[in-house]
């Protein structure tokens, strides 16, 4: 995907991730409509990177993503690359509440389940458009300290592999986006994560190249692929791995 002139729509653009994209995405020479629950930092960051304007959201409510691919559709008038990017990281174990577990499942991957249902049959009727599914390396491989965020990855990226193949010979296309360490707000909840650290810039520029070429597993670090080898080669002694990994990194 040329990116020049697409109409792009990214959640979660307020920060991190989404906002390294926002941004790099109106560099391409895409119109952007960035989307995000904090709508005053949301709309002051859209306006300052040049996005064409600011639709407040919250993802994890269906109604609002509805709303917004409505008023994408009602406005620019087609939806050429839709980024479910919006996320949340928290600590969990396997004693969290129902409420913890509803607020990430909700967030995490079930607006991207969400946005695919409202956005899918406007694609389909053009015969194109693209998907970008943001998981992380820890849908692959794990995450230490929270249950939910390794289960809501994990889900992202077995929901996108589904659609990219589900859907290819009908002219959509479907990323998934898997990055290890990249340093963010998010990431500083876990700093064990920072050691090989990438910019959001540099995440950025992995993700037009991806886009480009049209690849559905788009890493940011060689060693997440290469652990997940290691991972299917031996499942057991990647269990032993991580007890000790846990232990080390956490000390429980």
């Amino acid at each position: 995907m040329d990116l020049s002139r697409k109409i792009v729509v990214v959640t979660g653009a307020a920060s991190g991730i989404g906002l390294g994209m926002a941004a790099r995405f109106v560099s391409e020479g895409a119109t952007v409509i960035a989307s995000d629950l904090a709508a005053g930092a949301g709309e002051q960051r859209a306006h300052a990177i040049g996005a064409a304007r600011f639709v407040p959201a919250d993802v994890s409510r269906e109604d609002d993503i509805e709303a917004l691919v409505g008023d994408v559709l009602s406005k620019e008038g087609r939806i050429d690359l839709f980024c479910s990017n919006a996320g949340i990281g928290t600590r969990m174990d396997g004693l969290a509440d129902e409420a913890a577990w509803s607020r990430i499942l909700r967030v995490n991957f079930i607006s991207q389940v969400w946005a695919a249902r409202h956005v899918l049959p406007h694609m389909l009727e053009r015969g194109e458009g693209y998907l970008l599914n943001t998981a992380s390396a820890a849908g692959l491989l794990t995450e230490l300290d929270s249950v939910g965020y390794a289960a809501t990855k994990h889900a992202s990226v077995g929901f996108s592999e589904w659609l990219a193949f589900t859907y290819r010979n009908r002219g959509v296309r479907v990323s998934v986006l898997c990055p290890e360490g990249v340093r963010t707000p998010m990431a500083d909840q876990a700093p064990y994560l920072l050691h090989n650290a990438i910019t959001v810039e540099d995440l950025a520029g992995t993700v037009v190249q991806a886009l480009r070429e049209e690849r559905f597993m788009i890493t940011t670090h060689a060693s997440t692929l290469e652990r997940f080898r290691q991972k299917a080669a031996d499942y057991e002694g990647y269990i032993d791995y991580l007890a000790a990994r846990r232990e080390d990194v956490l000390g429980s």
